[in-house]
C-alpha cells in the first residue's frame, strides 16, 4: 500500500542569497525522506534581475543557472548542475519535485523602447485616466546577450506585453496600458481592481499567439531538462485561464498524466475557486486559500473561534481531490504581501488539521520547519511538526470518523488499515484555557489496547474498553495524537 505523501515548500523568503540551495537540498533530502517528506516545491530555478532575486522577477526562462547574465552565472539558489544533483538526490529517495513556474511577468529588461500606452487607474485598471494615448519609454527589450539564442532564439519586445508600470521617459511609475493592434487586458482573469491581469514589471501578454506557443514550448522544455514531477504555477489569478488550461493539458499531454499542477490562486472565496478548478478540467490542485483564513482565523480568535466551522468554505471540503492543504508559506509570513502568519500557539494544532486528515494533500513550510531568516528570525518548529509527519506516515490511514460537536473541543478518528501494522489513530484539538476530552469509537477489534500521545503533550496511557471506545484528553490550547505504539506499553 502507498505511504501517504506530504509535500514542503523548501524555501522561505529570507533565505540567504548565498548560492548554496540547491546544495542544501541535495544534502538533506535523506532525511526529508526520513521525516515522512514525499515531495518538495522548490522555489522559482529561472535566472532573476540579480542573484539576490527570489525568482520571482524572472529574466530569462532558459538560464537555470547556466549562463554569465545579469551579473551572475548561479541564480540566487545555485547553479542548474547543483539543481540537477539535487533533484538527482530526492529521486533517488523517492521525493518527488515540484518547481515555482512564474509565467506572469518579466523583469530586469536588456534595453529600452518606445512605444504608446494609455494610462489606467491603478484601482481600476477599466478606468482610463490620461486623454489620449502617449509614448513612454519602457523595459521591455529581452534579447539574453549571455545566452546567444541556445534554446530558443524568441527574443521579447514590448509587442509580446500587454502593460507596464515604468515610463523611464518620464522617470515615474504608474499602470501603463500598451496601445496596438489586439492589446487590451485579458478578460479570463480575476476582477479584483476591475480586472487584475496586470500585477508587477512587464506584464505578458496571453492574448499574443506566438507569446502562447513559446511559453508553451518552455513549459514542456523546463519539465523534460530537469525531470521534474510537477509545476507550482504562480499568480494564476492574473493570467488566462484558458491559457492555464492549454498549458496544463499540454505539458501533461507530452510528461503524462502524473504530472502534477498546483496553482496559486489567492482567493479566498470557494465559488471563484470552483471555477477555476473547472476550467482546467480538474487537471490542476488549488492551494486552499480559504481554509488557510480558517486557521489565521482560529489563531488569532482563541476560545471565541468555533472549531466546529474550520472546514466550512474550504477547498478541501468541497474538492477534495483538488486541495493542497498549507498553514503558511513565504507570502504569509511576517512583513511579506499576504502576512497572516499563525500564531505559535495554533500552528502545531494547524497542521494536526492539515496532515491526519483524509482529504487534501498536506504542504509543510520550510520556514516553520526549519525557521526563518532575516534581521527578525524565528525559531523552526521541527520538534512540533515532526511528531505530526510521524503521524501521517504510519498512523493516519482508514476510514474517518468525525467528533465535531463542541465548539472549543474537536477530534476524528482515523481506523487503520490492515495493509500498515499498527495504524489508526484518535486527534483531539482543544482551543481554550481549559483543555477537553473527546469520548469516540476506535473499533471494537482494539480492545484493550493502550494507546499513547505521539505529540508527547500528555504522559497518560489510554486503555481502550470492550466496545470499542476511549476517552481521549487533550490540555488546553493543544494537540494529542493518540494511537498505538510501536512497542506494546504496560
Amino acid at each position: 500500500m502507498e505511504r501517504n505523501r506530504t509535500m514542503m515548500q523548501f524555501f522561505e523568503w529570507q533565505l540567504p542569497a548565498d548560492q548554496k540551495h540547491w546544495r542544501r537540498l541535495k544534502e538533506r533530502a535523506k532525511e526529508l525522506k526520513e521525516a515522512g517528506i514525499g515531495a518538495v516545491w522548490v522555489p522559482p530555478v529561472t535566472k532573476g534581475q540579480s542573484d539576490k532575486d527570489t525568482g520571482y522577477g524572472v529574466y530569462d526562462f532558459y538560464d537555470l543557472g547556466e549562463f554569465d547574465q545579469k551579473g551572475t552565472i548561479a541564480t540566487k539558489y545555485g547553479r542548474k548542475e547543483e539543481l540537477e544533483q539535487a533533484i538527482k538526490a530526492c529521486h533517488d529517495e523517492g521525493i518527488l519535485v515540484y518547481i515555482d513556474v512564474v509565467m506572469n511577468h518579466k523583469a530586469g529588461a536588456d534595453d529600452k523602447e518606445t512605444f504608446k500606452v494609455i494610462e489606467v487607474d491603478q484601482k481600476d485598471r477599466k478606468k482610463i485616466i490620461s486623454e489620449k494615448p502617449f509614448d513612454i519609454e519602457g523595459w521591455t527589450k529581452f534579447t539574453f546577450p549571455g545566452r546567444k539564442g541556445k534554446y530558443s532564439d524568441f527574443e521579447w519586445t514590448f509587442e509580446h506585453f500587454n502593460g507596464t508600470d515604468y515610463n523611464a521617459k518620464e522617470d515615474r511609475t504608474g499602470i501603463f496600458r500598451i496601445e496596438g493592434e489586439h492589446k487590451k487586458w485579458n478578460e479570463n482573469v480575476d476582477d479584483e481592481f476591475g480586472n487584475y491581469d496586470y500585477l508587477m514589471f512587464a506584464n505578458i501578454d496571453y492574448n499574443h499567439p506566438k507569446v502562447r506557443e513559446e511559453m508553451i514550448r518552455w513549459g514542456k522544455w523546463m519539465a523534460k531538462t530537469l525531470n521534474c514531477d510537477g509545476y507550482r504555477l504562480d499568480a494564476i489569478k492574473h493570467i488566462d485561464y484558458e491559457f492555464i488550461d492549454q498549458f496544463t493539458k499540454e505539458v501533461q499531454d507530452e510528461r503524462g498524466k502524473d504530472f502534477f499542477f498546483v496553482g496559486e490562486f489567492w482567493v479566498p472565496e470557494l465559488d471563484e475557486c470552483e471555477h477555476m478548478i473547472k476550467e482546467a478540467d480538474g487537471r490542476i490542485h488549488l492551494f486552499d486559500v480559504p481554509l488557510k483564513y480558517n486557521l489565521y482565523g482560529a489563531s488569532q480568535q482563541g476560545a471565541k473561534y468555533d472549531l466546529r466551522e474550520i472546514f466550512k468554505g474550504t477547498i478541501v471540503e468541497t474538492y477534495p481531490q483538488n486541495a493542497v492543504t498549507f498553514v503558511d508559506n513565504h507570502d504569509t509570513q511576517p512583513n511579506e504581501s499576504l502576512e497572516s502568519f499563525l500564531a505559535d500557539w495554533f500552528k502545531q494544532s494547524a497542521y494536526a488539521l492539515t496532515l491526519l486528515r483524509k482529504d487534501g494533500y498536506p504542504c509543510v513550510f520550510y520556514g516553520d520547519y526549519y525557521g526563518i531568516g532575516g534581521e527578525k528570525p524565528i525559531k523552526g518548529k521541527k520538534e512540533a511538526i515532526d511528531p505530526l509527519l510521524y503521524s501521517r506516515l504510519h498512523k493516519a490511514y482508514g476510514d474517518q470518523e468525525d467528533y465535531f460537536d463542541h465548539p472549543n473541543t474537536i477530534g476524528w478518528v482515523r481506523r487503520g488499515v490492515e495493509e500498515i501494522e499498527r495504524s489508526g489513530c484518535a486527534v483531539v484539538i482543544n482551543n481554550s484555557e481549559e483543555g477537553g476530552q473527546k469520548r469516540m469509537f476506535v473499533g471494537e477489534e482494539r480492545a484493550g489496547e493502550k494507546w499513547v500521545d505521539f505529540v508527547k503533550t500528555r504522559e497518560d496511557i489510554i486503555e481502550i474498553d470492550e466496545g470499542g471506545w476511549a476517552t481521549f484528553p487533550v490540555n488546553a490550547g493543544g494537540v494529542s495524537v493518540w494511537g498505538l505504539p510501536e512497542k506494546d506499553v504496560e
